[in-house]
């Protein structure tokens, strides 16, 4: 651990010092596997997985199984069983920056230890406004901002996972059709844990005023556990987000069915300057106003070099 820090909220690990903190724990993935998880355009590896994700999982568990004592503890106080409650776990980021591979690793690491099988992940794109609603209300280009998603909703429906409800729907977003499938929607219930992968589910938003009086609010980040923020240069995710563009043209985009299918016909200089113009008007603004001033209210930061690969940690003092 690197002691140039110690005034820092944060513990800050090299990658070679975080990958010492695996303390043995065995791998449960295989390169199969792996293939199946990586998101497009990513080359994560089982090196990389070895050395940070299984760290991160082996931490999670530890802190997983201090919840399940809790709950026991709680149990033997009251002389009967209360609702066993999931342990939520928030994961924020940019768009293109990897955060969903990030929670589908962590999904399967996590469901393989013997104390928590039971592994839903949760993404808040399933919260979007449908399109309609955006399109009446001008946020088409802002799409991905805070105020394009349904937070009464995300709300309610982490209320109800927290609360213990044996049954908890979640509605389902489509990248193809770039909208809510609405007749679709994801069942969870009441699994060990919880992922909720999101960009901005860090975000406190701003206090709500009444008469003079400020008014108590309740954020998304409120019914977390543990979060994560996967962090990188705003250059880096910039890039990644063309690349990524540019290999969607190739596929998904072919499909008539796609909400981007007028892009398929691009020479490769068009689409990136279109990919370039999205990132400027929509994502990169958004990472900036939005996004990235909520890292720091993460309890662990996976920093990624220029490769995507994760260089170093960070981890907040308890």
């Amino acid at each position: 651990m690197a002691h140039s820090e110690h005034l820092s909220p944060y513990l800050s690990f090299t990658r070679e010092e975080w990958r010492q903190l695996r303390n043995s724990t065995p791998l449960p993935l295989t390169e199969e596997e792996l293939v199946k998880l990586r998101g497009i355009n990513e080359k994560i590896s089982l090196e990389e997985v070895s050395e940070i994700y299984l760290p991160l999982s082996r931490l999670l568990n530890l802190y997983v199984a201090s919840s399940q004592d809790a709950y026991r503890a709680t149990k033997t106080f009251l002389g009967h069983p209360n609702e066993k409650v999931p342990y939520i776990i928030g994961i924020a980021g940019s768009v293109a920056v990897g955060k969903s591979t990030t929670a589908r690793i962590l999904q399967t690491l996590l469901s393989r230890w013997p104390n928590h099988p039971k592994v839903d992940l949760v993404t808040t794109d399933g919260f979007l406004y449908p399109n309609r609603i955006l399109e009446e209300r001008g946020l088409m280009k802002r799409k991905g901002f805070p105020e394009s998603y349904d937070i009464r909703r995300l709300l309610q429906f982490l209320y109800d996972v927290k609360s213990g409800q044996p049954e908890v729907t979640a509605p389902v977003y489509s990248h193809l059709a770039y909208d809510i499938l609405p007749n679709e929607v994801q069942v969870i219930r009441q699994p060990d844990i919880v992922i909720v992968e999101g960009l901005n589910v860090l975000q406190t938003g701003e206090s709500e005023q009444r008469n003079g009086r400020y008014i108590p609010q309740l954020f998304v980040s409120d019914f977390f556990d543990f979060s994560i923020y996967v962090d990188a240069k705003e250059e880096d995710i910039a890039r990644w987000y063309v690349e990524r563009f540019k290999v969607l043209q190739r596929t998904a985009f072919s499909n008539p069915a796609s909400y981007f299918h007028r892009y398929a016909d691009l020479s490769e200089e068009e689409a990136e300057e279109t990919a370039m113009g999205i990132w400027r008007e929509i994502n990169g603004r958004n990472l900036r106003r939005n996004i990235l001033p909520t890292k720091w209210r993460a309890h662990l930061i996976l920093e990624k070099g220029p490769n995507h690969f994760i260089q170093g940690v960070k981890l907040r003092k308890l």
